[in-house]
């Protein structure tokens, strides 16, 4: 614990140079007491850090002290370096490709025998439509760096459609999924939208003026219109157990006799019916009986309006 956050300090220091010990105190959730303690052991090692006291004090580093050129081991090298390839192969950030080129040539100056890179791949995509998801990546990634507003026509998870005007702030990337955090001026509110359901993107010629915001702001949860969750058990025949897994997740599926069962708790909405009918009864609902239900008149009526 003690080493850790020395560690988290002196990458602190390194980052912003000057900071104050009750900063450093409720960013890692020690005394101040221990901050100082912390820090005097740090000078102790051989780091040149200053403590001022007094309304204008705080701790600071000496602008010329940097981390060892040793500092990265080859695998933190590799796994950085592959980490940048994915990433700028969806974003062309002037600054992740200048962090991509400072960090290959120390590891040039270094002569360490690293890993190739670029065996990890980012694609947000849809199947076959490569091309112009990356077109709208890049009409999106310049409207956020350069504060351009954008007229969009996005298609809903219901199939409706609407054009409207928004303010990009931010591009999110969670799993697997790309999407803008943006203000739109329909809903006078930050929405976050989906990329991949973003039919066309122009900008209007406009730009805005970002408005302050830090990560909590930002919806990271993405609910769908209904806040209902249900726990539902599956019975999954063997012949589609690889769709199941990829929808359902390997670690939650579980064999059972001649086939398979799996439990978890699922958005209770159409969207889950279409899903589970889509495997031609392969996969079945054990549980909870209202969902059953409600497959049961779903396939019904399927077969009544061929």
């Amino acid at each position: 614990m003690k080493y850790n956050v020395m560690l988290k300090i002196l990458m602190l220091l390194l980052q912003k140079r000057k900071v104050t010990a009750t900063e450093i105190a409720q960013r890692y959730e020690v005394s101040v007491r221990s901050v100082y303690r912390y820090v005097e052991e740090l000078t102790v090692c051989g780091v040149p850090i200053d403590v001022a006291r007094g309304r204008y004090g705080g701790i600071t580093i000496a602008d010329t002290f940097r981390l060892p050129t040793g500092y990265f081991t080859r695998e933190e090298y590799a796994a950085t370096l592959n980490a940048l390839d994915a990433m700028s192969s969806q974003i062309s950030d002037e600054s992740l490709i200048s962090a991509r080129e400072k960090l290959e040539s120390r590891q040039k100056i270094e002569k360490r025998e690293l890993s190739v890179c670029g065996n990890v791949i980012v694609d947000g995509g849809t199947w076959g439509g490569s091309a112009k998801f990356s077109e709208k990546m890049r009409v999106c990634e310049q409207a956020v760096n350069d504060s351009k507003s954008l007229l969009i026509d996005y298609i809903s998870r219901e199939g409706e459609h609407s054009k409207r005007v928004i303010d990009p702030h931010v591009l999110i990337f969670k799993q697997n999924v790309w999407y803008v955090w943006a203000f739109c001026h329909t809903k006078q509110e930050f929405r976050t939208f989906k990329i991949g359901r973003i039919k066309s993107a122009s900008f209007t010629g406009k730009t805005f003026t970002k408005k302050e915001f830090n990560r909590d702001d930002v919806d990271l949860v993405f609910k769908r219109n209904t806040e209902e969750f249900t726990e539902v058990t599956f019975i999954i025949e063997k012949n589609s157990l690889a769709d199941a897994e990829e929808w359902l997740g390997i670690d939650n599926i579980e064999p059972h006799g001649t086939g398979f069962t799996a439990t978890l708790t699922l958005p209770d909405d159409d969207v889950l019916v279409n899903k589970i009918l889509s495997y031609g009864g392969a996969v079945k609902v054990a549980s909870p009986p209202e969902l059953k239900e409600r497959v049961k008149a779903a396939a019904k009526k399927i077969a009544e309006d061929i």
